[in-house]
């Protein structure tokens, strides 16, 4: 995962552009990974973990977005993602959200195994997503999984 991060913050400066992260399920997992990178202060401009539905919409997503599709959604992810890039103004917004394998009495799915990513190029007003379901029994290894796959979508749009 190192390898993937260090390619992802050279990249990003070799573009010259910087990121954000609103977090939820990771919380705060790919910050965390960015920054063991030296220099990823030049590239990571804020990064927020919102694990709670009201914090998530205090940092920009609009409630009617989780009333309508609920917290753990593609939509959510996506809402997580402009907001973020918007608030702090990066060229990239990356946003975070599912279910580690646990049921959530306040913010009822079907489906209990699902995380949803997406990333935000503010520039080209485009999202890239992804779903995925986590199958690993321990909670670090899920975060583990999402953490990873994100990097690769970041080495792949960079």
């Amino acid at each position: 995962m190192i390898t993937k991060a260090n390619n992802v913050v050279n990249l990003l400066k070799k573009n010259k552009c910087q990121i954000a992260t609103m977090e939820s399920c990771t919380g705060g997992g790919l910050a965390n990974v960015i920054t063991n990178i030296e220099g990823s202060s030049e590239v990571l401009k804020f990064s927020a973990v919102t694990y709670s539905n009201e914090y998530k919409i205090k940092m920009g997503v609009p409630k009617e977005t989780i009333e309508k599709y609920t917290v753990y959604s593609m939509e959510t992810a996506c809402d997580m993602a402009s907001s973020i890039s918007e608030f702090t103004n990066a060229d990239y917004g990356v946003g975070i959200t599912g279910k580690l394998n646990r049921s959530d009495p306040e913010n009822p799915t079907e489906k209990d195994d699902i995380v949803y990513i997406a990333i935000y190029n503010k520039n080209q007003n485009i999202f890239y997503k992804e779903t995925i379901q986590v199958k690993e029994k321990e909670r670090s290894e899920n975060k583990n999984v999402i953490i990873e796959k994100t990097l690769e979508m970041l080495e792949q749009i960079l």
